[in-house]
C-alpha cells in the first residue's frame, strides 16, 4: 500500500497462471500521519517505512514470487520461527504481555462493546527519521508501555511517539525489531494509566468465517475500526525488504481477513468477537497495474497471534528474536504419487546434523504439507515453520520416488 508520504509495498490480485497475468505484489498498510501536536522538522517524503518489496501471496494454481528475490531457492535455517511457546494464562509480572485465551463464540457479536473494550489496548505510532516519517498502529503489551508493532512501520525511525485514544501523545523508544517477521517492539518512556495491555487468544483456533475487527489509524485517521471474517487461514505471503538480496524478506502463514485495511493500519490488532487479539494487520492486496496507490479491496493479511506474541516476548526480554531451524534448501516443486499431482517445497540440500537430517529428509524429496497443512511452495514451508517454537515436534508429509512419505521432525534453535 501507500500513503501520501509514505510508499510501502504495494499489491495485486492473485491471478492464475491460465490467464497469464502476473503473480501478486503486495503492500503494507502504513501511511504519513497527521499533524502531531507538536510537528517534527519538514523532511522529504521517503519511500517507505522499510518495507519497499513486494508480498507474495503462495496458494495452489497461483505463481511463487517470493523464491525470485533469492534466485527461486530459499535456505530456511535463515528464515525460521521462534522459541518460547505463548503463555497460556495471566503472568502474575507486570511486565509480561496480557493473557492468551481461547476464543469465545462468534454468536451474536456486539461490535460497539468490543471496539470500547479494546480502544485502550491499540495506539497511533508516529515515527520520523532522517527520511522522512511513517504513521502505523500498535497493540499494548504490558503495563510497563510494551508496544507490538510491525518492523516496517518503525524501521529507520530515530524518533518515536505514540498517541491514546484519548488523543494524548507520547514519547517512546524502539526496544527490538525482527525484521524476518516483520515485527518490533517499543516502549512507551513513561507509560499512561490508560494504556490497557491487551489479551491474545490461541490464533491457532481461528477458523473461516470467523467474525473479527481491525483497528488502526488508516490514512491517518486514529480510532477507526473496520468488521469482517476470517477469509482464510494459513495464507503464505512474503515481504521483501530494501536490502534486495533476500536477507530480510519476511515470510509469514497469514491470516486473511476482508475487514478493512487500509495504509495506516499496519502493526493494529485484529480481535475476535471477544475483543483478543488473533493478529497483527500487515499487508494487504492492490489491482496490479493500477496507477496509483490503492487502499482495501478486501484482502488483508494479519501475523497470526501466536507468532506475534512469541516474538513480542523475545523483543521485551532481550531486544532480540530466535528462530527455530529446519535445516533444508528448498525451492517451488511438483510431484506425483499414484496419479495424484502435488505441488510443494522441492528440497535442494539438507543440513547436515540439522533436524531435517536427523527425521530423514532427503535431497530430493517434495514436501507437500506439515501437521496437515498444504504446503504449496517454498514461501509456505518458511512460514509455516517461522510460525512454529523451538523444540516442537512436527509430521512432514512428503513424496519421495513416487511414494508419499511421513515423517516426524522436532525443530532445533537456529545456530546464530
Amino acid at each position: 500500500m501507500t500513503a501520501p508520504q509514505d510508499n510501502p509495498r504495494e499489491a495485486a490480485t492473485p491471478a492464475l497462471p491460465a490467464q497469464g497475468a502476473a503473480p501478486p505484489a503486495w503492500h503494507a498498510p502504513t501511511t504519513a500521519p497527521p499533524a502531531p501536536t507538536s510537528p517534527p522538522p519538514a523532511r522529504q517524503p521517503r519511500r517507505g517505512p522499510g518495507w519497499l518489496g513486494t508480498i507474495s501471496l503462495v496458494t495452489a494454481g497461483m505463481l511463487l514470487s517470493s523464491g525470485l528475490t533469492l534466485g527461486g531457492v530459499i535456505a530456511y535455517d535463515q528464515l525460521l520461527p521462534e522459541s518460547a511457546e505463548p503463555s497460556a494464562s495471566a503472568s502474575a509480572d507486570p511486565a509480561a504481555p496480557g493473557p492468551v485465551v481461547q476464543p469465545a463464540s462468534q454468536q451474536g457479536s456486539d461490535w460497539a462493546d468490543v471496539a470500547q473494550q479494546v480502544s485502550t489496548s491499540a495506539v497511533a505510532i508516529l515515527v520520523a527519521g532522517p527520511d522522512g516519517t511513517s504513521q502505523g498502529t500498535g497493540v499494548v503489551l504490558d503495563d510497563n508501555g510494551h508496544v507490538l508493532t510491525n518492523e516496517h512501520v518503525v524501521s529507520g525511525g530515530t524518533d518515536v511517539t505514540i498517541t491514546t485514544n484519548q488523543g494524548r501523545s507520547y514519547p517512546a523508544r524502539i526496544v527490538g525489531t525482527d525484521p524476518s517477521t516483520d515485527l518490533a517492539v517499543i516502549q512507551v518512556e513513561d507509560p499512561p494509566a490508560e494504556l490497557t495491555p491487551a489479551t491474545f487468544a490461541d490464533s491457532s483456533t481461528v477458523v473461516v468465517g470467523q467474525e473479527v475487527m481491525a483497528l488502526g489509524t488508516p490514512l491517518g485517521l486514529s480510532n477507526t475500526v473496520t468488521t469482517g471474517i476470517i477469509s482464510a487461514v494459513n495464507r503464505p505471503v512474503s515481504a521483501s525488504g530494501e536490502k534486495g538480496d533476500g536477507s530480510d524478506t519476511a515470510y509469514t502463514s497469514a491470516l486473511q481477513t476482508d475487514a478493512a485495511i487500509n495504509p495506516g493500519n499496519s502493526g493494529g490488532p485484529l480481535v475476535d468477537a471477544a475483543g483478543q487479539v488473533i493478529g497483527i494487520n500487515t499487508a494487504i492486496a492492490a489491482i496490479p497495474h493500477q496507477s496509483g496507490h490503492s487502499g482495501s479491496i478486501g484482502l488483508g493479511f494479519a501475523i497470526p497471534s501466536n507468532t506475534a506474541l512469541m516474538i513480542g516476548e523475545q523483543l521485551v526480554e532481550d531486544g532480540t528474536a530466535r528462530h527455530a531451524f529446519l535445516g533444508v534448501t528448498s525451492s517451488d516443486g511438483s510431484g506425483e504419487s499414484e496419479g495424484v499431482g502435488y505441488r510443494g517445497a522441492e528440497v535442494a540440500a539438507v543440513e547436515p546434523d540439522s533436524p531435517a537430517a536427523e527425521a530423514g529428509v532427503q535431497e530430493g524429496d517434495l514436501l507437500i504439507s506439515m501437521d496437515g497443512i498444504p504446503v504449496d511452495g517454498a514461501g509456505a514451508l518458511t512460514g509455516l515453520v517461522r510460525g512454529m517454537p523451538i523444540g516442537s515436534t512436527h509430521e512432514l508429509q512428503l513424496v519421495r520416488d513416487g511414494d508419499v512419505v511421513m515423517l516426524e521432525v522436532t525443530l532445533a534453535e537456529r545456530p546464530t
